[in-house]
């Protein structure tokens, strides 16, 4: 992990139109097996068609964030290089399919995201789980702290938003190990959003709340899941702290060998995604946050947002793709 010092790097503008393109092939492979209930046969399509797009793309690109360690995952493992290495070296975090149970049923909120950012930008952690918390922007600096207890970070956001408790929503991922979580949030009178999966969309859904409902995300879900949602909130603004769920000595030692000496570290965002970052997300299913795939007789559409950090733009991209056959192929 950098210390931050590659900030003043950036990278090619055009990078931000061509990563749309990789998300997209990866969200239109899924989308084919959408509701089919396989969620390998899903993932998988998705993590083909997005690789063998990086290997057309003019970086020098590591994943640093994938879909596991070399002896787990024969494609995007971390350590992986792609491109065609006549370009800017780059890190890059990625998730093909996130939300792979979702998209098998059909269910709202699986995307397709990639994160891209000058080498040494990205925290490159071990496939473990990892305790967030995330807010949008407009709030003082530490206004929440993975530090304090639920209790304490709700009181404090709702005392920063000028409102009472009461008028907080947290955005939980539905899973038993959050039932005391749950009971906390609802005990100090905040109201919960619960996510079957997605917990990328989740964080990102913070830095509108007006728009989503959603104040504040809460819980543990995946750390690669965390480093996308950080590098999501460097582009659009918001706070954001994980701590990695270095649990046992397996998982210690497997973080160790990636550089992480302190198990126990509270992250914030920058530190999870430092420098000039870009951030693109397509959708494979309809949601809050993006449309689904839609595909007709002569073409394929998509919808996208593309971010980065530097300029604190986001473009929302909604292309037709008319040689379907190629597009799907």
């Amino acid at each position: 992990m950098s210390d931050g010092n590659t900030g003043g790097e950036m990278l090619d503008r055009v990078l931000t139109l061509e990563i749309a393109r990789v998300t997209e092939k990866a969200a239109v492979a899924a989308a084919r097996l959408r509701g089919r209930g396989d969620e390998k046969a899903a993932d998988q399509a998705a993590v083909d068609a997005m690789r063998s797009e990086l290997n057309q793309l003019a970086i020098d690109g590591v994943i640093v964030i994938g879909e596991g360690e070399r002896d787990e995952a024969p494609m995007l493992y971390i350590g992986e290089s792609v491109g065609t290495k006549a370009g800017p070296k780059v890190d890059i975090a990625l998730d093909p399919l996130e939300g792979t149970t979702v998209c098998a049923k059909n269910l709202p909120n699986s995307l397709a995201v990639i994160a891209m950012a000058v080498r040494g930008s990205l925290l490159n952690a071990p496939d473990v789980y990892m305790e967030k918390i995330a807010v949008g922007p407009g709030y003082p600096d530490g206004i929440v702290n993975l530090a304090l207890s639920p209790e304490e970070n709700l009181t404090a956001l709702a005392r920063a938003k000028g409102v009472n408790i009461t008028e907080i929503t947290a955005c939980i991922l539905d899973r038993p190990r959050h039932a005391q979580l749950i009971e906390t949030v609802r005990a100090a009178g905040a109201a919960i959003r619960l996510i079957g999966d997605g917990d990328v969309a989740g964080v990102i859904h913070t830095t509108d709340s007006e728009e989503t409902g959603i104040d504040i995300y809460m819980g543990i879900g995946g750390a690669p899941e965390g480093v996308l949602a950080a590098a999501a909130l460097r582009c659009t603004g918001g706070q954001m702290q994980g701590r990695l769920q270095l649990n046992t000595n397996e998982k210690r030692a497997r973080a160790e060998k990636m550089g992480i000496s302190d198990p126990y570290r509270i992250y914030t965002a920058e530190e999870m995604a430092s420098g000039d970052v870009i951030f693109a997300a397509t959708g494979v299913t309809d949601g809050n946050l993006l449309d689904g795939v839609r595909f007709y007789r002569d073409r394929v559409t998509t919808h996208t947002l593309v971010m980065r950090s530097r300029s604190r733009t986001i473009r929302e991209m909604r292309a037709q793709h008319y040689d379907r056959a190629k597009f799907t192929a």
